[in-house]
């Protein structure tokens, strides 16, 4: 039984940690956003098998000078798509002819009036890992020592601590959101994307607030039924300390009947009745 126990309680462990670590990932990786900048060619300078530059012939004029440059790309063929990704505190773009990328913080790309709201995102995504962190701590010592500690308020405190959590993660995510989007409309040429999309970390961390939603109703859940079952046996001993009552008979009252015996021939009595009969009645019953 105890085992058993043991096993319920890590389970309601277990999301707790995974939100905590989804959250994590998120706000420490750059792959909130991701997509594609159209970016011009540059010239491939007498570099024939380089890829991804412009490839052009010389002329010479006449008096011998190589003054005319004959460049073959045409329209779309002179520009070509550079992946990108960017996350909470940095923009990587990947570079032309390597394997390598070129970053830049996210905070010198976004409009000057939006990096507050930037850095309000920033908080309440550590406020988020920090409040989780604090529910981890709680349902692991739960975990650990099944004695010591009053788990009700426990479970009542998680409860209370997973959904301001994730409330804080969904507020931080709807605000790095508009504010990705109004720097694509409103930031630097050198910067704005052709296309772009979600990525993997956003999705992380939507999912982290999922996470936080699921253990906030588990831990009521069980918050509930322990609150019940202690009502229930409160009820149980109040009612084992009480004996059965003893119901005395109920007393003939003393003014309803008033009797008088008289002598009566025949071994008989004659008992006089004198209340509650009605007034044509004889006034005296006959008993042998």
């Amino acid at each position: 039984m105890d085992r058993r126990a043991r096993q319920q309680r890590a389970l309601a462990l277990l999301p707790v940690c995974l939100a905590l670590t989804f959250s994590l990932t998120a706000v420490c990786s750059s792959y909130w956003c991701e997509g594609t900048r159209r970016v011009a060619k540059p010239l491939c300078q007498d570099r024939p098998g380089v890829l991804h530059c412009i490839h052009y012939s010389r002329g010479s004029s006449d008096n011998g000078s190589q003054a005319v440059q004959y460049i073959w790309e045409m329209g779309d063929d002179k520009f070509v798509q550079r992946r990108f990704h960017v996350g909470l505190w940095q923009s990587c773009e990947e570079t032309l002819g390597s394997t390598g990328e070129n970053c830049r913080s996210f905070q010198s790309v976004i409009p000057a009036e939006e990096q507050g709201v930037l850095w309000l995102s920033i908080g309440a995504e550590v406020l988020n890992i920090l409040l989780t962190l604090i529910s981890a701590v709680l349902l692991g010592s739960r975990v650990r020592h099944h004695s010591g500690l009053h788990w009700l308020k426990v479970d009542a405190s998680v409860a209370i601590l997973t959904v301001l959590a994730g409330l804080l993660a969904m507020v931080a995510h709807m605000m790095y959101t508009t504010i990705f989007q109004i720097t694509v409309n409103l930031g630097p040429e050198d910067w704005k994307p052709q296309m772009w999309d979600y990525g993997w970390s956003y999705c992380l961390a939507w999912g982290s607030f999922a996470l936080c939603m699921v253990a906030s109703v588990m831990a009521t859940s069980r918050y509930t039924a322990a609150r019940r079952e202690l009502a229930e046996k409160k009820s149980g001993q109040k009612g084992s300390r009480h004996s059965p009552q003893d119901f005395q008979k109920p007393k003939a009252s003393e003014s309803v009947w008033e009797t008088e015996a008289a002598p009566s021939p025949a071994g008989c009595a004659l008992i006089s009745v004198s209340k509650h009969l009605p007034p044509e009645a004889p006034g005296k019953v006959s008993m042998c």
